[in-house]
């Protein structure tokens, strides 16, 4: 089927769109993007969705209806001018909350509002079940990297979190690895600028290694996994730390946090490959997400990695997410388990995602 994936991350550079083929066969599944495209956030919509945690739940539940209509309108108007039909949309929503371990996690951009003004079935709210089910309901991409990216010993993502699969006895396993493009855009904006293009920023400063030192310390690095991480974790365990050293220029503190990013990728490296991944120092890593453009952070994972570090074209590195999700839309609609347990923690493979507007030529 032809399936339109949505991505929006908590770094907030805006929607992705990749409309791709998905098909199963007597091999598996498959998947291609065949066009997509990113829209940027206007500032009104970054303010509203940075702030939504802090608002009454009638704000959340207007704002939920309202991006709802906001995603449709952008798979309508991206359907019409793509010159493909569209059998259905698989939309991962924007997150507000995550806190599993509390059994709470909020994806906004409402169902049912979508599938209206898309005009199009719609799988959404794919996290719900898993956390539901003891899950961490994240990473929910390693599935996607087992079944399209088996090739590839790691799979990173670098998005407003990092994140990281391998495959370990046998079983997909992720984790989030630390926070990236989520906290590398806040010191960007120190210099009014939204992000730190190619690394010029990161790469023109010098390491603080007392700040690298405390930040490597944080206790979530040194938990087992499976694990993830949300915007409450940054403000309640990591910025805090970063600010107590806002006396030393911005470009120190931005070429600081690449380097914790890289050195803890590095870290989980070495974990798979001690539990068997494959041989010490070796192995592919395929590095995807909008951090795949900052040099600086690349060059460091370089350094940092005991693999080889593969940055793909820039059609994977910047849809990757959603071509997983537009696989997850359609995992479900064939009511197979698309949330992998080995990976959040979960008791059971989950089939993740509920099901809004007409399915009848899809189901039969």
């Amino acid at each position: 089927m032809k399936v339109l994936g949505i991505m929006s991350g908590t770094s907030m550079d805006g929607v992705d769109l990749a409309l791709c083929d998905v098909q199963q066969n007597s091999d598996g599944w498959s998947a291609e993007i065949l066009t997509a495209v990113t829209i940027p956030y206007n500032e009104t919509w970054r303010v509203r969705l940075s702030q939504l945690r802090y608002q009454y739940g009638e704000v959340l539940a207007k704002t939920d209806v309202f991006y709802g209509r906001y995603l449709g309108d952008l798979a309508r108007v991206f359907h019409e001018s793509s010159g493909h039909n569209v059998d259905l949309v698989a939309s991962h929503g924007h997150t507000i909350f995550h806190n599993p371990n509390k059994g709470l996690t909020t994806q906004i951009g409402d169902g049912a509002t979508l599938s209206h003004y898309a005009q199009r079935p719609v799988v959404s709210n794919f996290r719900r079940g898993d956390v539901a089910a003891g899950g961490q309901g994240a990473p929910l991409v390693s599935i996607g990297d087992q079944l399209l990216f088996g090739d590839y010993e790691f799979c990173l993502n670098l998005g407003g979190f990092s994140n990281i699969s391998a495959c370990v006895n046998e079983k997909r396993v992720a984790f989030d690895v630390s926070p990236c493009n989520i906290v590398l855009n806040r010191l960007a904006r120190e210099l009014n600028v939204s992000y730190d293009e190619g690394g010029a920023i990161a790469e023109s400063g010098q390491v603080i290694y007392p700040l690298l030192d405390e930040l490597n310390a944080i206790d979530y690095y040194h938990q087992n996994y499976p694990k993830s991480l949300g915007r409450e974790w940054i403000n309640k365990h990591f910025w805090h730390v970063v600010r107590e050293y806002d006396q030393h220029p911005t470009e120190d503190r931005m070429k600081t946090l690449v380097l914790h990013s890289a050195a803890q990728v590095g870290k989980a490296i070495e974990r798979f490959q001690a539990d068997g991944v494959c041989q010490p120092g070796s192995g592919r890593m395929l590095v995807t997400g909008g951090g795949a453009y900052n040099k600086t952070l690349v060059d460091f994972l370089k350094s940092e990695c005991p693999c080889e570090v593969v940055v793909p074209d820039s059609n994977l590195v910047e849809y990757k997410e959603a071509l997983i999700f537009a696989l997850l839309g359609a995992m479900r609609v064939s009511n197979q388990p698309n949330i992998l347990a080995s990976a959040t923690g979960a008791t059971h493979n989950v089939i993740g995602g509920s099901l809004d507007g007409d399915f009848s030529s899809l189901l039969r």
